[in-house]
């Protein structure tokens, strides 16, 4: 797995852009991402896959310090 800041340190490399650069960029994309899924939009990167949201149910919590669900 990869993590966000190996995709900022991959993206700075690429793009020759400084780190603070990289990190403005990713951060500015899946905001965009994440506001197209509120509004109910898919959003296809030809290439690449296509974002989707999902309804899930919802799920039973435990809280592990008292047992209570």
């Amino acid at each position: 797995m990869t993590t966000k800041a190996e995709l900022v340190t991959a993206i700075a490399e690429k793009a020759g852009i400084n780190k603070n650069q990289a990190k403005d960029a990713l951060e500015a994309f899946i905001e965009s991402v994440t506001d197209s899924l509120k509004s109910g939009n898919d959003v296809r990167l030809v290439g690449f896959g296509t974002f989707k949201a999902v309804a899930r149910a919802a799920g039973t919590a435990r809280n592990p310090r008292t047992g209570e669900t």
